[in-house]
């Protein structure tokens, strides 16, 4: 505990001795604490003018607060009381009745058509080209040996050719041997060699349920 009484500076914050005028970290010039008792109002005394007034404005305020509180519960019933009855209106078939305007509404909100579902495209068969050969029947060979590089694009087309908007999807059964790359509709796709093709890997293409799969090859 310290022998001499120390205070903080209002400015810094930092502790210093009471002897001192100044803080010794900013300069700040200390301020003594006032002893000074503060005087009574003229309200807080009994039997004065003043006072009375105090007094009077008290149960004025009072009086309002009432007031207000009891505007509040009227207005909170009124708005269950309105809240039962809209509920009851619509509980009650017979009432229902005598509102033509709810039930055209209703009537209206029933007969909206939905939209007929988007029928799927009736693919008859797929077929798989390198550059012009039909793969269809046939599997191809890539010039893949012992990690050797090579690429090759492979084009699939839906029958019937009246087909609106095919979309292909691409596939292979080995993972870590080719790595396929379509294009956004995958009507064209990309077979690149990530590793080493010894035994032939299988690779499919599907068009709305009809696929086809073609057999890819090492070149010996």
């Amino acid at each position: 505990m310290a022998i001499l009484p120390e205070v903080k500076c209002r400015r810094c914050g930092e502790s210093f001795s009471a002897l001192r005028s100044r803080c010794p970290n900013c300069g700040t010039r200390r301020v003594s604490q006032s002893t000074r008792t503060p005087s009574t109002t003229p309200s807080t005394v009994q039997g004065t003018e003043a006072s009375a007034r105090a007094a009077t404005n008290s149960r004025w305020q009072l009086l309002f607060g009432l007031v207000l509180v009891v505007a509040v519960i009227l207005s909170v019933v009124v708005m269950v009381s309105t809240g039962l009855t809209a509920q009851d209106i619509a509980s009650n078939p017979r009432t229902s009745l005598t509102m033509p305007v709810a039930s055209e509404s209703a009537q209206l909100v029933e007969s909206a058509p939905t939209p007929p579902p988007t029928p799927t495209p009736s693919v008859e068969n797929v077929k798989v080209y390198f550059y012009t050969n039909d793969l269809t029947d046939s599997d191809f060979t890539m010039k893949l040996k012992d990690g050797e590089d090579g690429d090759i694009t492979l084009r699939a087309q839906a029958y019937p050719l009246t087909v609106e908007n095919p979309t292909y999807k691409w596939s292979v059964d080995q993972d870590g041997i080719i790595e396929l790359t379509p294009n956004a509709d995958g009507s064209e796709c990309d077979i690149h060699q990530v590793g080493v093709l010894q035994t032939g890997v299988v690779i499919t293409i599907e068009c709305y349920g009809v696929s086809c799969t073609v057999r890819c090859h090492a070149f010996e």
